[in-house]
């Protein structure tokens, strides 16, 4: 990795995506400490460490919204428009022949997408103005829409930004964006770790093996994001004329977790909505035995997380990876998986792999989202990155890294004619 990035700025087109792309994270980290108008931030901060869901929002936004500041959604609701966009894919016809149309159909959809992100972020951002009004300084219908619309604005701009990195920078824009958010809260958690050991909270053992079961866990992500099971091709030979076209062997690339982390965001947002909701109402007992029901360090909550995060991988595998279009596509070109005939049974035997690798993939993603919850049971220190955001660093710094590799070959290729 090392010698990739050192190669990467001696190539000064690599240099010029590398500086860019760090400029203007910078800018995005700069907008994280504008305030937005009429809010009492002290009231924000009390709120966070009594609601899980808003702390998870205050680590994807690096800290914006505990600051309230006009990033505080940071892109969630571009990542939302884009989740409704690929299951509009599945059940609209039209979505679906945008998506098989290339490069003029993904634009479209990209436009949608970007339409998506601005109804959304107003409808999310006066949903946070109204149900946050106690941290309103002057409450009323005038102050709920400025905020909402420095809310949207900011998450329009940061889109705007996402987009700019992907195509100016290197790798990809949003998923560097949340990157850069979930990192920069890396030195806090650490000087905040020395601070309970210095005060005898902790002590260097507990912090020892917090750091080795962390290492184990990327190392574990790595393996994961990286594994996948290759199903053998055979393309049969095609004889056009004096031509013999075909006859190559090669593979499909069935990944183990083929969801990504979207069936943690997905679990994480209905495990803990009602829990943040009744946060809201310290005085209700009703509200009072929900936050005790959904309280992240009970032994049910974090059965019933798992189960979720299990069901939504299978749910999210079946709508991103379709095996009747793969088999379609090789009977087209004259493929085949050998000893199976092609159409049907091919898509039949691809549908029954992908269960079962999807099996260790969701236990796995299980796995990653309960760890923090049970360290923090057995060693009582706050962690300030659960498994999402481990998965999303992990699987960001891969993709970059892969993006840097791959336009170094393209630049230090010289062909056969060299």
């Amino acid at each position: 990795m090392i010698s990739a990035l050192a190669g990467a700025w001696k190539i000064s087109d690599l240099r010029r995506k590398i500086v860019f792309t760090v400029a203007m994270l910078l800018v995005f980290r700069i907008g994280v400490h504008v305030p937005v108008p009429g809010i009492n931030r002290q009231v924000i901060a009390d709120l966070i460490s009594q609601g899980q869901l808003l702390g998870f929002f205050d680590i994807i936004s690096g800290g914006a919204f505990a600051n309230f500041s006009i990033f505080a959604m940071s892109i969630t609701p571009y990542i939302n428009a884009s989740i409704i966009m690929q299951l509009l894919t599945v059940v609209i016809p039209y979505f679906e022949r945008l998506a098989k149309e290339g490069e003029e159909g993904r634009k479209k959809m990209t436009e949608y997408v970007r339409y998506g992100t601005v109804i959304l972020g107003f409808i999310q951002a006066f949903g946070i103005s109204i149900g946050l009004r106690s941290a309103i300084i002057n409450p009323g219908l005038a102050s709920s829409l400025l905020i909402a619309l420095s809310l949207t604005a900011g998450t329009a701009f940061l889109m705007w930004l996402g987009e700019l990195i992907t195509e100016k920078g290197i790798g990809n824009g949003i998923s560097l964006i949340i990157f850069a958010g979930i990192v920069s809260r890396v030195p806090s958690g650490v000087v905040s770790l020395y601070q309970y050991l210095v005060a005898g909270t902790t002590n260097i053992f507990v912090i020892i093996i917090f750091a080795a079961l962390a290492l184990a866990a990327i190392a574990s992500i790595v393996a994961i994001q990286e594994g996948q099971r290759r199903i053998p091709v055979q393309y049969a030979k095609r004889v056009v004329g004096r031509k013999v076209y075909g006859g190559q062997s090669t593979h499909i690339p069935l990944k183990v977790n083929q969801a990504g982390v979207i069936p943690i965001i997905f679990a994480i947002s209905i495990m803990m909505f009602p829990g943040t909701i009744a946060s809201w109402f310290p005085n209700n007992s009703v509200a009072v035995w929900i936050a005790e029901f959904f309280n992240f360090r009970t032994i049910w909550y974090n059965i019933m997380y798992a189960l979720l995060i299990i069901f939504f991988t299978y749910f999210y595998t079946a709508i991103s990876f379709n095996p009747i279009d793969v088999a379609d596509n090789m009977k087209k070109y004259g493929g085949f998986i050998p000893g199976l005939r092609p159409g049907r049974p091919t898509a039949e035997y691809i549908q029954k792999v992908m269960n079962r690798i999807t099996l260790a993939g969701a236990f796995f993603l299980a796995a990653i989202a309960v760890l923090p919850s049970i360290l923090m049971s057995a060693t009582n220190l706050p962690l300030y990155f659960g498994g999402t955001s481990l998965l999303i660093v992990v699987g960001v710094a891969l993709d970059t890294m892969k993006q840097i590799e791959s336009n170094l070959l393209m630049r230090h290729y010289q062909g056969f004619l060299k």
